[in-house]
């Protein structure tokens, strides 16, 4: 008998915090964070994390667990959210996995096999001194070549992918995105339902740039300025998420600040239309399109937990 399991992604600054507490209260839920930033202490503005009087006593999962100097990836995503679903289980409530991340969202979701994707150090490190002397370019050039898929679905500033997937095929001779589709073709362990909050593109965008500034103006520069001066430097995992490495190289005299926040905007943008891209790609998505609701949050919820109900998971 499958246990179930909901999601609940979108693209950047829909609003799925406050409904995933709103779908807590209502089904008995617990949330587990599928965002590779959240889980980093010290980071809270540039990762927009939930502060602990907005999560209404709801318990939340993956937040503030690592600190920035320590790499965090879809294989320790997978393995932490797993030991988490069978805990909230153990309590009889009904995991929320709720974030922007599609690919750890699929890692947890049809349970993909990373056996064959496991860290080397040599090779890594090999590719990773590759990149900060040639570029994030020629390196993305370089898995064009022996995976144009995974080129295609990877950007090239997602330096960290590219360089996984280089590393998968030069340890398997295989290529990822073969292996990737492989995987996702497997059934899910779970009884689940995967719904994705969308709006209208301008009004996605318009919230993004408002976001932005938001977080200037609750101290994201002295944020990231605390972080560098704890030794964090663009080289690890963590500073190369959006909001640090703009600001990163703002103080580091590489761009001015109204550089920075151009390309910050920019950038967001761009990672919100490649999220809709990945969930299109998604089977069995349900689309929450705000406008379809009215904007209406209550009419959204009555909607899952309508859904949730035809489906047995309720």
């Amino acid at each position: 008998m499958k246990q179930p399991m909901v999601i609940l992604t979108g693209p950047t600054a829909t609003g799925k915090t406050k409904l995933s507490i709103a779908l807590a209260k209502a089904i008995d839920g617990e949330i587990i964070s599928a965002d590779s930033m959240q889980v980093y202490r010290h980071m809270d503005i540039g990762s927009a994390k939930i502060r602990s009087e907005e999560m209404e006593g709801i318990p939340h999962h993956l937040i503030d667990i690592l600190e920035p100097t320590e790499d965090f990836n879809v294989v320790s995503f997978q393995r932490l959210a797993k030991k988490a679903v069978q805990e909230i289980y153990g309590r009889k409530r009904i995991p929320i996995v709720a974030g922007g991340t599609g690919f750890y969202i699929q890692a947890l979701l049809y349970d993909i096999d990373f056996t064959d994707n496991e860290d080397h150090p040599e090779i890594r490190a090999e590719l990773e001194a590759l990149a900060l002397d040639k570029g994030a370019d020629a390196l993305h050039q370089m898995l064009k070549k022996v995976d144009s898929k995974a080129a295609e679905e990877i950007h090239a500033n997602n330096v960290k992918r590219v360089i996984r997937a280089l590393e998968f095929y030069r340890l398997t001779g295989k290529k990822i995105s073969e292996h990737n589709k492989e995987q996702h073709e497997k059934s899910s362990p779970y009884l689940a339902a995967y719904f994705v909050l969308n709006d209208e593109r301008s009004l996605l965008y318009e919230r993004i740039d408002e976001r932005v500034d938001a977080m200037l103006e609750a101290g994201l520069v002295e944020e990231v300025r605390a972080l560098k001066d704890m030794g964090c430097t663009r080289g690890i995992v963590s500073m190369q998420g959006l909001g640090y490495k703009e600001i990163l190289a703002y103080l580091e005299g590489e761009l001015t600040l109204e550089e920075a926040v151009y390309t910050l905007k920019r950038d967001t943008r761009h990672f919100a239309k490649r999220q809709l891209t990945w969930f299109r790609r998604e089977r069995d998505v349900i689309w929450l399109n705000k406008p379809d609701f009215q904007y209406e949050e209550e009419k959204i919820l009555r909607f899952i937990l309508e859904e949730l109900g035809q489906r047995g998971m309720i």
